[in-house]
This record gives C-alpha cells, structure tokens and sequence, in this order.
C-alpha cells in the first residue's frame, strides 16, 4: 500500500509539473527605446514570479507603430507616449491603455560643463554636434526641440547644422557616448542606469518638466494576442509596487492619480 502511495504521488507531482509547463507562455513586448532596462529588469522579475517567459522588441515609438499597424505579432505595446497608443485603441488594434511612467530629459556631455552653463553652450554653439532622437518619431526627440525652442536656441542650431537625428533615444545616447556628439538630449533613464556607461562621467542638466510637454508613457494589449491572459499578467504586474519601485529607481516619475489625488 505504501509503494502504491508513493508510486502514486510521483505520478501526481509529474503530472502537475507537466502540466505547470504547459501552461507556461511567451509573449512578445514592443518598447520605447528608452525604457530598455527597466523593461528587462521588470520582465526579469515579472518571469520569475509567473513562470513565464518574455520577448522585447526595444525601438523608436514611431516605429514600433508602424509595425503594429503592419502586422507584426506583438502583444503588447509599451510607448513613449499616448498618442500612438490611443491611435492603436481607436483603429481597434488594442485596448486597455494606461499610463505607465512619466519621462524625464537630461543634457548630457562628457566633456562640457552643462550642469550649470547649459544656456551659455547651447547660445555659443562652439561644438560640432548636439544629438537628439528624431523628434518625429520619438517623443523624447520632440522634447529636445521644445526645450530648445524655449532656450531660444533651436532655430541657430538648425541652420549652423549643429543637430544631429539618432533613430531612437538609444542611437542619441550612443552619438554622445561615442564623441559622435559632443552632447545631447537623452533619458535621464539611461543615465540612472547603475550600469550606464555615463555613470560617474560628465554632467547633465535637467531642464523644468513646465520646458516641455509630459512625456506620458502609455501602454496597450494588442486585441490579436495570442497569448491574452499571460500579456494581460504582464501589464498588470507593470503597475504593482515591485514594477514601479523598479521605474521610479530609473529615473521616471509614475502617472499621476486620474482623480488627481
């Protein structure tokens, strides 16, 4: 009777670890470029706890919408806006769209002293280049360009070329990382990295939230996901107080209530 017990109980305990790996899933992400390594340490965390597994498709918000409206087979989209989202809800390609951080932008150099004569640089021009995302595509992009515009710089930089386009915030941090750019506009995200090749190199400035319009970064399920209820986990454990402690320790500040509390 004991060795039918026990034969019985390995049975069972086979059975149920099969059946936990059946039920495992891998859903594919698309991200903003400039929420890469948040994202990865929340999918990290997110795995762990659920069994799951994740892709991330990390690029430019313009262009990952582009995909998506094309077709690509993702099942959830992260952005670095809302626009993009809610054209993605309205068209009836997704729903449930929330606001999952807030951006911040940071000049940054490795050579100039932008923490505090950010203005006087900027106004003097005496560098070779100053990179920004494509203000076109990436939100981030069209920040740079408000901040400068309220400098009063942005229309002398376009005309002595002094701007340079990086596809996505990661190509504009690359540009300054590399001397490409001798400074740029990126994610204060991407400096607060504790891996960040800029750590303990250079200066940042980082200009008034009131400078530019709210990087308001919103989220959505893709309506033809496959894989529902492991996407619908994921966006779900994105706003739990494991997810956004990991958001706010790179730099974002989190939504604020819709009530205004």
């Amino acid at each position: 009777m004991k060795k039918l017990s026990a034969a019985v109980l390995g049975t069972t305990v086979l059975f149920a670890a099969s059946l936990s790996a059946a039920q495992a899933d891998t859903i594919t992400v698309a991200v903003a470029a400039n929420f890469t390594k948040a994202a990865e340490q929340i999918g990290q965390a997110w795995a762990k706890k659920t069994g799951n597994q994740i892709r991330f498709s990390f690029g430019p918000t313009g262009g990952l919408f582009a995909q998506i409206n094309n077709g690509a087979p993702f099942d959830a989209f992260l952005a670095a806006d809302t626009r993009r989202p809610e054209l993605l809800v309205k068209a009836g390609k997704a729903t449930d769209a929330f606001v999952y951080a807030q951006g911040t932008i940071a000049l940054y150099s490795k050579t100039l002293p932008v923490k505090a004569d950010y203005a006087r640089i900027l106004k003097a021009a005496d560098f070779a280049h100053l990179a920004i995302a494509n203000p076109k595509s990436a939100p981030y992009g069209a920040a740079a360009v408000a901040v400068m515009q309220k400098i009063g710089v942005y229309q002398n930089l376009q005309q002595q070329k002094k701007i340079v386009d990086g596809e996505s915030i990661s190509a504009t941090f690359q540009f300054v990382m590399t001397g490409n750019a001798q400074l740029g506009f990126v994610a204060l995200s991407q400096l607060a990295d504790p891996a960040s090749p800029a750590k303990n190199i250079g200066q940042y400035w980082v200009p008034p939230q009131s400078d530019y319009p709210p990087i308001e970064q919103a989220a959505v399920l893709i309506k033809d996901t496959k894989h529902a209820a492991a996407t619908q986990s994921f966006l779900t454990y994105l706003r739990s107080p494991a997810a956004t402690k990991i958001i706010q320790n790179y730099g974002y500040a989190l939504p604020k209530p819709a009530n205004g509390a």
